[in-house]
């Protein structure tokens, strides 16, 4: 069985239309997961580095959500411009991006309020 350095779940959870809580998917997620597969075989990492979709996170309102594991790093919001910053200081320099980190995405959120 092979082994990975980093495994990369993207949500890829689809609601219904209007549910109060939104879904990665409608948010981009799929383009993220694609970007992320790209990106991570042009940088020559595809054998180190797997990324594939998930179901849902529980964390829609904060999506498209990213998780990485072994580290366990939550990523929110992402945008495809997000990908290229995660995968130089994550993935290949293990330095976590922190405007990204969900965490500090509600951080943020409760301090507009």
């Amino acid at each position: 069985m092979k082994k990975y350095k980093k495994h990369i779940f993207i949500c890829e959870n689809k609601r219904e239309e209007g549910h109060p809580r939104g879904c990665c998917h409608s948010r981009g997620a799929e383009e993220i997961k694609e970007a992320f597969k790209n990106k991570i075989k042009l940088a020559g990492l595809a054998s180190s580095i797997r990324a594939n979709s998930t179901g849902c996170l529980n964390n829609c309102e904060l999506g498209p959500s990213v998780v990485i594991y072994p580290e366990g790093v939550w990523y929110g919001r992402l945008k495809p411009d997000d990908i290229d910053e995660i995968i130089e200081k994550h993935l290949k320099n293990d330095e976590i991006v922190e405007r990204l980190l969900m965490e500090n995405i509600e951080k943020d959120e409760r301090n507009d309020k």
